[in-house]
Parts: C-alpha cells; sequence; structure tokens
C-alpha cells in the first residue's frame, strides 16, 4: 500500500433525504481499509450536510466517526425526523387547507411546512453533541490541525441565493452570481436550514432571514470543496446512473400520480446538478493540461472521483414502504407512491431502520467493489 496524501484531499457529499445513508455505507468502507485517514475539507449539502457535520465535529479517528455515523443512521426512524400521529398530520393538513381558502386574508402565511421536524433537531443536537446548539467539535479540530474546513450550504428563500456557511482557517468568503460564501460558526441550526426539503419541512431561521434545503440553489455542488482549497474530491452521488435501456422504460403508465412528477422535481434539484458538474471540471481539466503553467492565471487542475450506487435506491424503497407509520402510510400512498415503479419521492422520505440499514450495506458493497480505485486516488496514483 502506498503512501496515503491528505493534502488537498476533499470529500462533497449531496443530499437525497434517507438516501444518504447510502454515503454511510462508502465511508464505512472506506475507513476500514483507511482508520486513520484525514480529510482536511469536508462539505455537504441537503441530508449530506448530517454526514458531513458528524466527520467534521468528531474527535476520534476517522473509522471512529464512521462508526458513530453508521449508529446515528441505524437508530433513526422516521420519528426521530418529523412528527407522524394522526393528530400532528391532520393538523397540519387543516392549516394548509385554510391557508389555501383564505385568499390572503389574515396576513402573510402562517404555514411552515407539511410536517413539524422539532424531533429532528432534538435528535441532531444530541448525536453531534452541540453545546448551545454549537458543534464544538468543528473548532476543536481545526484548532488541533484535523480540519482545515467544514461548508455547508443552504438556500435563502428570502433573496433566491444559494449560501454556503463556512467554518475553517484561512478561508475567504466568495461570491458568484446566484450563490455566495459566508464565514461563521457552525451550529445545528445550519445543518438543519441545509437539510429542510422544499414545502415538507419548514424553513430555518439564520442572521433574520429564512433558509431551506442547499440543494435548491445549489448549481454547481462541487465549487464548496474547490473554493476552500480542495485539489482532490471524492463526491458521493446517492444517484443510480441508468443504463440507456433502464432510462428509457416509464416508470408509470398513464397519468403521472404526484409522487411521480414530484419525484422527477426532487431529482433535478438534489441528484442532476453533480453530473453536470463533474462533466465541467472534467472539461475544464482537460483545457488546464493544454496550456503551459505560466499561461493557467493560477488556476489548478482537480482530480475528481465521483461513486454512485449500483442499484436504484427509488426501486428499493417501494420494497420497505410498508414499514411506515399507519397514518403517513396512508398520506403518501395518496400522492400515488404505489402506482409507479420508482417512487423517488417515498426514498427520500423513507427514514425506516429496514431501508437505512440495506442503504448502508449497499454502500458498504460499493465501497468494497471500487477499493483499488480509491486506494489509488487516495495514494495520488490517479
Amino acid at each position: 500500500m502506498g503512501e496515503i496524501r491528505p493534502d488537498g484531499l476533499g470529500l462533497v457529499m449531496g443530499g437525497g433525504g434517507a438516501r444518504a445513508a447510502y454515503q454511510v455505507g462508502f465511508l464505512r468502507s472506506l475507513a476500514r481499509r483507511f482508520p486513520e485517514l484525514r480529510i482536511p475539507y469536508i462539505t455537504g449539502v441537503s441530508a449530506g450536510a448530517i454526514n458531513a457535520a458528524l466527520l467534521a465535529s468528531h474527535h476520534g479517528t476517522f473509522l471512529q466517526a464512521t462508526n458513530e455515523l453508521t449508529q446515528l443512521w441505524s437508530r433513526l426512524t422516521v420519528e426521530d425526523v418529523f412528527r407522524v400521529d394522526g393528530r400532528s398530520l391532520a393538523a397540519s393538513g387543516l392549516r394548509w387547507i385554510r391557508q389555501l381558502v383564505s385568499g390572503g386574508i389574515g396576513g402573510p402565511p402562517r404555514v411552515r411546512g407539511m410536517v413539524d421536524t422539532s424531533p429532528l433537531r432534538t435528535y441532531l443536537t444530541e448525536v453531534l453533541h452541540a453545546v448551545g446548539g454549537e458543534l464544538t467539535g468543528i473548532g476543536a479540530n481545526l484548532e488541533a490541525g484535523r480540519l482545515k474546513a467544514v461548508a455547508i450550504s443552504t438556500s435563502s428563500y428570502s433573496t433566491g441565493q444559494s449560501v454556503t456557511w463556512v467554518q475553517g482557517q484561512e478561508i475567504r468568503e466568495w461570491e458568484r452570481p446566484h450563490r455566495r460564501a459566508r464565514r461563521t460558526t457552525l451550529t445545528v441550526e445550519h445543518v438543519m436550514a441545509s437539510a429542510a426539503l422544499p414545502l415538507i419541512f419548514p424553513a430555518v431561521r439564520l442572521d433574520n432571514a429564512w433558509y431551506g434545503d442547499g440543494g435548491v440553489r445549489l448549481t454547481a455542488p462541487l465549487s464548496p470543496a474547490l473554493h476552500l482549497g480542495a485539489t482532490r474530491i471524492i463526491a458521493i452521488s446517492t444517484r443510480y446512473q441508468r443504463s440507456i435501456a433502464e432510462a428509457d422504460e416509464p416508470a408509470t403508465y398513464g397519468y403521472p400520480p404526484p409522487a411521480q412528477v414530484v419525484g422527477v422535481l426532487m431529482n433535478s434539484i438534489f441528484l442532476d446538478l453533480l453530473d453536470h458538474d463533474a462533466l465541467r471540471l472534467d472539461r475544464f481539466n482537460q483545457l488546464l493540461e493544454q496550456l503551459p503553467v505560466e499561461r493557467r492565471l493560477g488556476l489548478r487542475p482537480v482530480k475528481l472521483l465521483v461513486l454512485r450506487p449500483s442499484m436504484d435506491l427509488g426501486k428499493l424503497a417501494d420494497i420497505h414502504e410498508g414499514s411506515l407509520p399507519r397514518a403517513f402510510r396512508f398520506l403518501t400512498r395518496g400522492l400515488g407512491t404505489k402506482h409507479t415503479r420508482s417512487p423517488d419521492l417515498l426514498s427520500l422520505i423513507l427514514f425506516q431502520p429496514e431501508y437505512l440499514h440495506s442503504l448502508v450495506e449497499i454502500g458498504e458493497a460499493d465501497g468494497v467493489a471500487r477499493t483499488d480505485d480509491v486506494a489509488a486516488f487516495l495514494e495520488g496514483a490517479t
């Protein structure tokens, strides 16, 4: 085994709701081969922000951090994420109906998402060992030199911008069209905001503005890691890359149910953009390699390794749909989750142990299958 070069190594974890458990499986396979691995730059968006927050704030080895991350997801249930009792769901539904038929009378909207996510806030405060909401482990790792920077991306509903919250040493804020970075001390609220699925989860207030899921406006998912200084990036996608034949096969027949429409929208927001960004980076690298160093204007090639599921995680969700709490399952079926062959919407919110455990196992198996590729990448041979 060659020498691992941690300098410039970045980790990018995207969204996908419950699918983020797949990322944990891959990380576990990586940690078993490289238990002392250091990743200086860690970025996360949406549910991937939960994984990024724990890795960045953990005081132990990489193996110990991934073991704790595995425990976080293995204990997680839908009740730990949002309230699913019949009374809470009915009250939320009534508030939405009242708002829709009010004609705007009575002032600004009072509904804040379809479900109450206060259980998730409590759960994350516990598992991330937050003190007064602050992720104090990040500051400790920065001081000790185990970490250089961490970034969590959100979407501002107030301005329409993608805002990446950054904590690190010698990090400069950046600004691009419709996206910007802000230095801060990261808290549970930043994680909650990044993971707030549009309309389904309520937005979160940060610095006197309202923020939601970071995947909504983040058109360049690799950008935060690049701005932080990463020169080699491992990106873990939760989207299965279909063959041409699979892509042409209809997921539903007849008029598409709401679940199918929302699933397509969610995929375009959370999963498609990484592939486009990876293609742009590859072309950028090819162009730079054609130029002599003195003509590159200080720009540098960045190596990228994208890892993705070997099977469709949306189709897998249908197998475990029956484990959802009865009242919540009644609502999801009303949206048509049983009338599509790939219920991607369901896969985002299926925070049930059986499904999550399957995702972790698939991620770990995929990681083992790519062991040689990952090792070569970490050792600088690719």
